[in-house]
């Protein structure tokens, strides 16, 4: 449900949607979610001072713990 939701968010924003890969790690209690794009989109994705990435760091946060869970994006370059 998560990666669905942040694959949405962040295939919206950036110029090469079909380079957007996000890997899930399942623990106990959270869900590590990886998120890889194209290397001209990372500024897209990450926005100036982080405020992208801070809001869709909300939502996601917001999604996960609606189901009981914690969940972290981590944005690899």
């Amino acid at each position: 449900m998560e990666k669905d939701l942040v694959e949405y968010i962040v295939k919206s924003l950036v110029d090469v949607p079909d380079e957007v890969s996000i890997n899930v790690i399942e623990g106990e209690k959270s869900t590590i979610l990886e998120l890889k794009v194209a290397s001209e989109d990372v500024g897209k994705v990450i926005g100036k001072q982080g405020r992208i990435a801070k809001a869709i760091r909300t939502i996601l946060s917001a999604s996960a713990t609606k189901g009981g869970k914690r969940a972290v994006l981590e944005i690899l370059d």
